[in-house]
């Protein structure tokens, strides 16, 4: 690995479209924060008028989130910074941070990752399941329906091996409201 490589951390969109050039890519573990739709989206998966969620990093030092890690080559490092703040801080209710996550091959790495800002006004943390399934059956934004997002989001994680049993419940029960 080349002295100035980015290592960039994706729990969900990022994981099925990345949307840049990486030399690696590994499942990783980033502890002490949680992947869970906290987050309304009113540009991607929403609109102003009728928010969607999406998912974000939010902080609980009790939990681990599983996700899928990306070596950028150092002479990419900048470029891909920028793409990826012009897409993930959109609306500012993200925040960037640099975390160490630990990869599947045992290494650990500090990795760029998008974290919730719990105090802006998009974070929604403590909605239940039934709540988030509401929202995400009903919502679409300029990206396409909030249920494509999850669904999506499912099938990269079932891929690379990662059950995230939350995710596959929220996922059932918006299907299951859809077809009554």
């Amino acid at each position: 690995m080349a002295t100035g490589d980015l290592w960039v951390f994706g729990y969900g969109s990022l994981i099925w479209r990345p949307g840049f050039d990486f030399e690696e890519r590994q499942v990783a573990r980033l502890a002490g924060w949680r992947r869970g739709f906290c987050m309304t989206s009113i540009h991607y998966r929403g609109t102003p008028e009728a928010p969607g969620l999406v998912l974000a990093l939010d902080e609980a030092p009790e939990a681990a989130c599983e996700g899928l890690a990306f070596r950028v080559a150092a002479t990419q490092a900048g470029a891909v910074l920028a793409y990826l703040r012009e897409r993930e801080l959109v609306s500012s209710a993200y925040d960037e941070r640099r975390l160490p996550v630990r990869l599947a091959d045992g290494r650990e790495v500090e990795a760029v990752a998008y974290v919730v800002d719990r105090a802006h006004a998009q974070y929604v943390g403590g909605l239940t399941l039934e709540q988030q399934a509401e929202v995400i059956g009903r919502a679409e934004g300029s990206s396409g329906p909030n249920l494509d997002y999850l669904l999506y989001t499912v099938e990269g994680l079932t891929a690379l091996g990662v059950h995230d049993e939350e995710l596959v419940r929220l996922a059932s029960m918006v299907r299951q409201a859809r077809a009554s």
